[in-house]
Protein backbone atom coordinates (compact mmCIF):
# COMPACT_ATOMS: atom_id res chain seq x y z
CA UNK A 1 0.00 0.00 0.00
CA UNK A 2 1.47 3.27 -0.97
CA UNK A 3 0.55 6.15 1.26
CA UNK A 4 1.61 9.62 1.90
CA UNK A 5 2.46 9.73 5.29
CA UNK A 6 3.33 7.32 7.82
CA UNK A 7 2.58 8.65 11.59
CA UNK A 8 4.69 6.33 13.95
CA UNK A 9 4.57 7.46 17.72
CA UNK A 10 1.67 7.42 20.36
CA UNK A 11 -2.04 6.38 20.21
CA UNK A 12 -3.90 6.79 23.65
CA UNK A 13 -6.69 7.68 25.19
CA UNK A 14 -6.61 11.69 27.02
CA UNK A 15 -8.58 12.04 30.41
CA UNK A 16 -8.73 15.82 30.61
CA UNK A 17 -10.22 17.17 34.10
CA UNK A 18 -10.70 20.78 34.70
CA UNK A 19 -9.76 22.93 37.88
CA UNK A 20 -9.47 26.28 39.15
CA UNK A 21 -7.49 25.77 42.33
CA UNK A 22 -4.17 25.68 41.40
CA UNK A 23 -1.17 28.69 41.77
CA UNK A 24 1.08 29.57 38.55
CA UNK A 25 4.40 29.95 40.03
CA UNK A 26 7.17 31.70 38.24
CA UNK A 27 10.56 29.98 37.85
CA UNK A 28 13.98 30.89 37.37
CA UNK A 29 14.93 27.44 35.46
CA UNK A 30 14.39 28.03 31.76
CA UNK A 31 13.46 24.51 31.33
CA UNK A 32 10.66 24.96 33.85
CA UNK A 33 9.74 28.21 33.98
CA UNK A 34 5.85 27.81 35.31
CA UNK A 35 5.12 25.37 37.75
CA UNK A 36 1.49 24.72 39.13
CA UNK A 37 0.66 24.10 42.62
CA UNK A 38 -1.70 22.10 44.99
CA UNK A 39 -2.48 22.44 48.64
CA UNK A 40 -0.53 19.24 49.68
CA UNK A 41 -2.90 16.60 51.17
CA UNK A 42 -6.05 18.83 50.24
CA UNK A 43 -9.25 17.41 47.94
CA UNK A 44 -8.89 19.44 45.03
CA UNK A 45 -12.48 20.29 43.12
CA UNK A 46 -12.96 19.53 39.67
CA UNK A 47 -15.19 21.51 37.31
CA UNK A 48 -16.10 19.35 34.57
CA UNK A 49 -14.16 16.25 32.44
CA UNK A 50 -14.05 14.73 29.22
CA UNK A 51 -12.44 11.76 27.53
CA UNK A 52 -10.72 12.66 23.79
CA UNK A 53 -8.41 10.38 21.78
CA UNK A 54 -4.83 11.57 21.97
CA UNK A 55 -0.81 10.45 21.23
CA UNK A 56 1.06 12.24 19.02
CA UNK A 57 1.23 9.92 16.14
CA UNK A 58 -2.93 9.16 16.35
CA UNK A 59 -3.17 12.92 16.70
CA UNK A 60 -0.57 13.82 13.66
CA UNK A 61 -2.26 10.93 11.42
CA UNK A 62 -6.32 12.22 11.80
CA UNK A 63 -4.44 16.20 10.83
CA UNK A 64 -3.01 14.81 8.23
CA UNK A 65 -6.05 12.60 7.01
CA UNK A 66 -8.53 15.74 7.52
CA UNK A 67 -5.64 17.50 4.96
CA UNK A 68 -6.44 15.49 2.16
CA UNK A 69 -3.28 12.86 2.56
CA UNK A 70 -3.31 9.25 2.27
CA UNK A 71 -2.37 8.37 5.50
CA UNK A 72 -1.67 5.71 8.22
CA UNK A 73 -0.52 5.02 11.87
CA UNK A 74 1.74 2.68 13.24
CA UNK A 75 0.99 2.54 16.87
CA UNK A 76 0.71 -0.23 19.33
CA UNK A 77 -2.78 -0.77 21.66
CA UNK A 78 -3.17 -3.01 23.93
CA UNK A 79 -6.48 -6.07 23.59
CA UNK A 80 -8.90 -3.72 25.49
CA UNK A 81 -12.15 -1.72 24.95
CA UNK A 82 -9.79 1.65 24.78
CA UNK A 83 -8.04 -0.16 21.73
CA UNK A 84 -11.30 -0.70 20.08
CA UNK A 85 -12.34 3.20 20.44
CA UNK A 86 -8.91 4.16 19.44
CA UNK A 87 -8.83 1.96 16.22
CA UNK A 88 -12.49 2.65 15.35
CA UNK A 89 -11.75 6.94 15.68
CA UNK A 90 -8.83 5.88 13.16
CA UNK A 91 -11.31 4.12 10.68
CA UNK A 92 -14.07 7.03 11.23
CA UNK A 93 -11.13 9.77 10.30
CA UNK A 94 -9.84 7.41 7.33
CA UNK A 95 -7.01 6.76 8.15
CA UNK A 96 -5.63 3.36 7.77
CA UNK A 97 -5.25 0.42 10.63
CA UNK A 98 -2.87 -2.12 8.81
CA UNK A 99 0.55 -1.23 10.75
CA UNK A 100 -1.05 -0.60 14.12
CA UNK A 101 0.41 -3.36 16.76
CA UNK A 102 -1.06 -5.42 19.50
CA UNK A 103 0.54 -5.55 23.17
CA UNK A 104 -0.66 -7.72 25.99
CA UNK A 105 -0.23 -4.20 28.17
CA UNK A 106 -3.27 -2.04 28.58
CA UNK A 107 -3.66 0.80 26.37
CA UNK A 108 -2.06 4.39 26.91
CA UNK A 109 -4.07 6.61 28.76
CA UNK A 110 -2.88 10.53 29.65
CA UNK A 111 -4.65 12.51 32.60
CA UNK A 112 -4.42 16.08 31.40
CA UNK A 113 -4.67 18.33 34.28
CA UNK A 114 -6.24 21.71 32.69
CA UNK A 115 -5.84 25.29 34.90
CA UNK A 116 -7.85 27.99 34.63
CA UNK A 117 -5.85 29.34 31.77
CA UNK A 118 -6.72 26.37 29.80
CA UNK A 119 -3.42 25.22 29.58
CA UNK A 120 -2.46 21.72 30.48
CA UNK A 121 -0.23 19.30 32.68
CA UNK A 122 -0.27 15.63 31.30
CA UNK A 123 0.38 12.44 33.18
CA UNK A 124 1.35 9.90 30.81
CA UNK A 125 0.79 6.41 31.17
CA UNK A 126 2.53 5.02 28.27
CA UNK A 127 1.88 1.35 28.59
CA UNK A 128 0.82 -0.81 25.38
CA UNK A 129 3.11 2.02 23.47
CA UNK A 130 6.31 0.99 25.19
CA UNK A 131 5.73 -2.23 22.98
CA UNK A 132 6.15 -0.47 19.51
CA UNK A 133 7.74 -2.53 17.04
CA UNK A 134 8.66 -2.29 13.37
CA UNK A 135 8.36 -5.41 11.44
CA UNK A 136 10.37 -6.13 8.42
CA UNK A 137 6.72 -6.31 6.43
CA UNK A 138 6.43 -2.61 7.84
CA UNK A 139 10.15 -1.90 6.46
CA UNK A 140 8.70 -2.80 3.22
CA UNK A 141 5.59 -0.42 3.24
CA UNK A 142 8.21 2.08 4.31
CA UNK A 143 10.05 1.74 0.97
CA UNK A 144 7.00 2.75 -0.67
CA UNK A 145 5.89 5.79 1.36
CA UNK A 146 6.42 9.57 0.49
CA UNK A 147 6.97 10.85 3.50
CA UNK A 148 6.76 10.46 7.84
CA UNK A 149 5.79 11.81 11.00
CA UNK A 150 7.44 10.75 13.83
CA UNK A 151 6.08 11.77 17.61
CA UNK A 152 7.41 10.69 20.78
CA UNK A 153 8.79 7.26 21.18
CA UNK A 154 8.78 4.69 23.92
CA UNK A 155 9.98 1.34 24.67
CA UNK A 156 13.79 0.80 22.71
CA UNK A 157 13.19 4.02 20.59
CA UNK A 158 16.93 3.62 19.57
CA UNK A 159 16.18 0.78 17.10
CA UNK A 160 12.68 2.25 15.83
CA UNK A 161 14.62 5.34 15.24
CA UNK A 162 17.43 3.51 13.42
CA UNK A 163 14.99 1.23 11.53
CA UNK A 164 12.75 4.37 9.92
CA UNK A 165 16.19 6.65 9.32
CA UNK A 166 17.12 3.49 7.54
CA UNK A 167 15.27 4.14 4.67
CA UNK A 168 16.75 7.07 3.40
CA UNK A 169 13.65 8.54 3.01
CA UNK A 170 14.30 12.76 2.43
CA UNK A 171 10.71 13.75 4.06
CA UNK A 172 11.06 12.87 7.41
CA UNK A 173 9.13 15.63 10.00
CA UNK A 174 10.15 14.80 13.52
CA UNK A 175 8.87 16.25 16.55
CA UNK A 176 10.91 14.38 19.74
CA UNK A 177 8.92 13.31 22.54
CA UNK A 178 10.59 13.95 26.56
CA UNK A 179 12.20 10.54 26.48
CA UNK A 180 14.18 11.75 23.15
CA UNK A 181 15.13 15.26 24.27
CA UNK A 182 16.51 14.31 28.05
CA UNK A 183 18.74 12.05 26.05
CA UNK A 184 20.45 14.80 24.71
CA UNK A 185 22.01 15.83 21.43
CA UNK A 186 24.63 12.39 22.04
CA UNK A 187 21.38 10.23 21.47
CA UNK A 188 19.81 12.17 18.40
CA UNK A 189 22.80 13.85 16.74
CA UNK A 190 22.77 10.63 14.09
CA UNK A 191 19.29 11.12 13.02
CA UNK A 192 19.06 14.96 13.00
CA UNK A 193 21.31 15.04 9.53
CA UNK A 194 18.44 12.94 7.90
CA UNK A 195 15.86 15.63 9.60
CA UNK A 196 13.95 17.53 7.03
CA UNK A 197 12.16 19.32 9.60
CA UNK A 198 12.65 18.85 13.52
CA UNK A 199 9.81 20.21 15.38
CA UNK A 200 10.26 21.54 19.40
CA UNK A 201 8.78 23.31 21.78
CA UNK A 202 10.92 26.71 23.27
CA UNK A 203 11.79 24.48 26.47
CA UNK A 204 12.28 21.11 24.47
CA UNK A 205 14.17 23.38 22.38
CA UNK A 206 16.39 24.96 25.43
CA UNK A 207 17.01 21.67 27.07
CA UNK A 208 18.09 19.98 23.88
CA UNK A 209 21.16 22.50 23.47
CA UNK A 210 22.11 22.67 27.13
CA UNK A 211 22.78 19.17 26.15
CA UNK A 212 25.66 20.20 24.57
CA UNK A 213 28.87 21.13 26.29
CA UNK A 214 29.75 23.88 24.19
CA UNK A 215 26.50 25.64 25.46
CA UNK A 216 25.66 24.43 29.19
CA UNK A 217 26.96 27.58 30.92
CA UNK A 218 25.31 30.04 28.62
CA UNK A 219 23.44 32.60 29.73
CA UNK A 220 19.78 33.32 30.08
CA UNK A 221 18.98 35.98 27.65
CA UNK A 222 21.49 33.90 25.18
CA UNK A 223 19.44 30.65 25.80
CA UNK A 224 16.30 32.56 25.42
CA UNK A 225 16.73 34.15 22.17
CA UNK A 226 15.20 31.51 19.88
CA UNK A 227 17.23 32.92 16.72
CA UNK A 228 20.66 31.52 18.86
CA UNK A 229 18.28 28.41 19.36
CA UNK A 230 17.19 28.11 15.74
CA UNK A 231 20.83 28.82 14.44
CA UNK A 232 22.19 26.14 17.28
CA UNK A 233 20.02 23.34 16.16
CA UNK A 234 20.23 23.70 12.93
CA UNK A 235 24.10 23.19 12.94
CA UNK A 236 23.31 20.25 14.42
CA UNK A 237 22.74 18.82 11.44
CA UNK A 238 18.89 19.56 10.73
CA UNK A 239 17.32 21.17 6.96
CA UNK A 240 14.87 22.72 8.71
CA UNK A 241 14.42 24.08 12.52
CA UNK A 242 10.71 24.72 13.64
CA UNK A 243 10.47 26.32 17.62
CA UNK A 244 6.84 26.98 18.72
CA UNK A 245 6.89 29.47 21.51
CA UNK A 246 3.21 29.44 22.66
CA UNK A 247 1.53 33.07 22.88
CA UNK A 248 4.68 33.82 21.31
CA UNK A 249 3.87 32.03 18.27
CA UNK A 250 6.29 30.20 16.10
CA UNK A 251 9.66 30.76 14.34
CA UNK A 252 11.57 28.68 11.50
CA UNK A 253 15.00 28.66 10.33
CA UNK A 254 16.20 27.22 6.96
CA UNK A 255 19.79 28.07 7.15
CA UNK A 256 19.70 31.22 4.78
CA UNK A 257 16.09 33.18 6.47
CA UNK A 258 14.57 33.40 9.92
CA UNK A 259 10.25 33.16 9.81
CA UNK A 260 8.32 34.49 12.30
CA UNK A 261 4.19 33.69 12.68
CA UNK A 262 2.39 35.09 15.15
CA UNK A 263 -0.68 33.57 16.69
CA UNK A 264 -4.11 34.06 15.85
CA UNK A 265 -5.93 35.52 18.60
CA UNK A 266 -8.84 34.39 19.94
CA UNK A 267 -11.72 35.32 22.43
CA UNK A 268 -12.13 32.09 24.11
CA UNK A 269 -9.62 28.61 24.36
CA UNK A 270 -10.97 26.02 25.44
CA UNK A 271 -8.11 23.40 25.48
CA UNK A 272 -4.51 23.59 24.61
CA UNK A 273 -3.85 19.91 24.31
CA UNK A 274 -2.63 18.85 20.81
CA UNK A 275 -1.59 22.00 19.50
CA UNK A 276 2.03 20.94 19.29
CA UNK A 277 0.64 17.64 17.03
CA UNK A 278 -1.64 19.99 14.75
CA UNK A 279 1.36 22.13 14.23
CA UNK A 280 4.07 20.52 13.62
CA UNK A 281 2.43 18.25 11.19
CA UNK A 282 0.62 20.49 9.34
CA UNK A 283 3.35 22.48 8.67
CA UNK A 284 5.06 19.66 7.94
CA UNK A 285 2.45 18.22 5.54
CA UNK A 286 2.55 22.09 4.06
CA UNK A 287 6.08 21.93 3.13
CA UNK A 288 6.14 18.83 1.96
CA UNK A 289 4.06 19.28 -1.03
CA UNK A 290 4.49 22.79 -1.88
CA UNK A 291 8.40 23.37 -0.27
CA UNK A 292 6.97 26.92 0.94
CA UNK A 293 7.69 27.67 4.57
CA UNK A 294 5.31 30.94 4.49
CA UNK A 295 2.28 29.35 3.63
CA UNK A 296 3.15 26.38 6.21
CA UNK A 297 3.43 28.73 8.76
CA UNK A 298 0.13 30.57 7.88
CA UNK A 299 -2.07 27.25 7.48
CA UNK A 300 -0.66 25.32 10.44
CA UNK A 301 -1.59 28.46 12.86
CA UNK A 302 -4.95 28.43 10.91
CA UNK A 303 -5.42 24.87 11.90
CA UNK A 304 -4.32 25.40 15.61
CA UNK A 305 -6.43 28.04 16.41
CA UNK A 306 -9.40 25.74 15.09
CA UNK A 307 -7.80 22.77 18.01
CA UNK A 308 -8.40 25.41 20.96
CA UNK A 309 -11.33 26.09 20.36
CA UNK A 310 -12.65 22.66 20.94
CA UNK A 311 -11.90 20.57 23.80
CA UNK A 312 -9.58 17.53 22.95
CA UNK A 313 -6.73 17.34 20.61
CA UNK A 314 -8.32 16.26 17.68
CA UNK A 315 -12.32 17.66 17.46
CA UNK A 316 -11.04 21.08 16.22
CA UNK A 317 -9.08 19.58 13.51
CA UNK A 318 -9.39 21.45 10.23
CA UNK A 319 -10.67 19.88 7.09
CA UNK A 320 -8.95 21.36 4.28
CA UNK A 321 -7.71 20.06 1.05
CA UNK A 322 -4.34 21.36 0.37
Amino acid sequence: MNYDFITIGGATEDISVYTSEGVLINNDDLTMKNLLAFEYGAKINVSKAFSFFGGGASNASVCLARLGFKVASLVCVGSDARADLIIENFKRNKVATELIKKSKKNTGFSFLLIAKDNEHIAFTHRAANEDLRITKNDLQIFKETKAFYISSLQGDWQKTLKQIFSTKNKNITWNPGNVQIKAGLSALAVYLKDTNIFSLNKDEAIELVMSDQKYRNKSNDFLNDNHNLLKIIKSFGVNIVLITDGENGADVFDGNKFYHQNILKQKKIEDTTGVGDAFASTFGAVVFKYSNIEKALKVSIRNTASVVKKKGAQNGLIKLKI
